[in-house]
């Protein structure tokens, strides 16, 4: 650290720069606190760290030459014009002027590692990290600095009043503690209240039951609309009867949002998830057709035994792509037998006894991505011999176009989203190893064929 650095008031001096209400600016001063919060983040020399609101610098001087890349997001214009200046020589920072609420994190999975790190604006800063810790994420972790009201918002325990849908949202993905209380006049200008310092680091996935986010998320906005009401008379009726819902949480009938814990709403989610195929992982016992070299069936075995064995059997891989020519990727649940947590394509399935490729994929769609469609919209690809990275599959790829909403089983499917195809190689080039190998095979037949 370079003690006769400039000040942060003489860089505001320097600038003319009148703090803006309006994107909540309040400028850190204190060179040791700065440096302090940064190493709360641990750099690594291979992180992609991604800076919100750097604004005159004070966390980002401790940050530059530490990793990989540096992002620095910044809405004001005077002061992405300053830091761009500032780092003209450094073909390891790049400033992007943007509003951290619309940024898009998808070109970023192929960066990753990915650390983020902001002083946030008290005017956004709860959306802020919605966006950026919103499930999928590729961040490893995060060290935000807030209002210490929203500090005690994420980390809220129930019974609490600050326990709302705020906590629900970010504590079913990370866990979450505060690590620092700032008091006003380490900042500049001096805000009306405290700020904190928070930490952020992904939450095993074992530590927890599947659940839908989306579900969770209606019925906790629903639950916390009108704190003093019970539950029962907030929540659309169950699909079982109330005091038999409550005795499986173990709760009282009367109870209210903020009452229950994070287990609690999740299996409240599960008893309110209708997806047939919520609760129902693979089987070791189903049984698959299998093959011989050829492709032709020669037996019927279980699941189990075939992976075991390795013997050669039969899937389809389908890739649906929105009107914008991206393609939808899945992230498989923990729970998958092969490449839990990987990557894959949109849906994807072993044959049923007796089963063609293309019925399939009809299927496949319906029941990992609520997408009801036949044979005769989709468009076969390739197929794919029988290898180790297929998983000793025989694969047919097929692709369909689509723009409706799309819903799957928790117990399948953890999340998915959008990339462009571009992204998408990419990603696959630069990190394969967040993918199942099966889909680097068909995106390999996919761009040979055309799109």
């Amino acid at each position: 650290m370079n003690e006769s650095a400039p000040t942060i008031s003489d860089i505001i001096k320097k600038l003319d720069l009148v703090p803006s209400r309006k994107l909540g600016q309040n400028f850190m001063t204190d060179r040791n606190m700065a440096a302090w919060i940064v190493n709360a983040l641990r750099i690594e020399p291979d992180d992609t760290v991604i800076e919100i609101g750097p604004g005159t610098g004070a966390l980002t001087e401790h940050v530059v030459g530490k990793c990989r890349h540096l992002i620095l997001v910044e809405a004001d214009s005077r002061l992405a014009a300053y830091q761009r200046e500032k780092y003209a020589d450094r073909k390891d920072v790049t400033v992007i002027e943007q509003d951290a609420v619309q940024f898009d994190l998808r070109p970023y999975f192929k960066e990753q590692p990915i650390k983020v790190l902001g002083a946030l604006p008290y005017s956004s800063g709860t959306e802020i990290v919605r966006t950026f810790m919103r499930n999928p994420s590729p961040a490893a972790r995060a060290v935000f600095t807030l209002q210490k009201e929203v500090c005690e918002r994420l980390t809220a325990v129930p019974g609490t009043k600050a326990c709302g849908k705020l906590s629900l949202r970010v504590q079913a993905r990370w866990n979450v503690r505060i690590v620092k209380l700032l008091p006003p006049e380490l900042f500049l200008p001096r805000p009306q209240v405290d700020s904190g310092v928070v930490v952020l680091e992904p939450r095993d996935r074992r530590e927890m039951p599947s659940f839908d986010e989306t579900l969770l998320d209606r019925l906790a906005r629903l639950g916390f609309s009108q704190r003093r009401k019970q539950l029962k008379k907030l929540l659309p009726a169950p699909p079982i009867p109330w005091e038999e819902l409550v005795t499986k949480l173990g709760t009282s009938p009367t109870c209210r949002g903020e009452e229950l814990n994070l287990r609690q709403w999740i299996d409240l989610t599960n008893v309110y998830d209708d997806h047939p195929l919520k609760d129902l992982p693979q089987s070791a016992a189903e049984l698959f057709d299998v093959v011989d070299d050829k492709n032709n069936v020669i037996c019927q075995k279980p699941r189990g035994e075939v992976h075991a064995q390795k013997l050669h059997h039969r899937a389809v891989h389908v890739f649906v792509l929105n009107p914008k020519g991206d393609l939808f990727l899945q992230k498989r649940s923990h729970l998958k037998d092969a490449f839990p947590g990987a990557w894959d394509s949109s849906a994807a399935g072993h044959l049923d006894v007796g089963e063609s490729y293309a019925d399939c994929a009809v299927r496949e769609l319906d029941e990992e991505l609520g997408i009801q469609t036949d044979t005769n919209a989709l468009a076969y690809h390739a197929t794919i011999d029988s290898c180790e990275n297929t998983g000793w599959e025989f694969v047919q790829l097929f692709s369909v176009q689509y723009k409706g909403k799309l819903r799957f089983p928790c117990s399948e499917v953890e999340c998915g989203n959008w990339f462009s195809l571009a992204e998408v190689k990419a990603w696959g080039e630069r990190r394969p190893q967040d993918f199942a190998a099966g889909f680097l095979e068909c995106l390999k037949q996919f761009e040979a064929t055309g799109t």
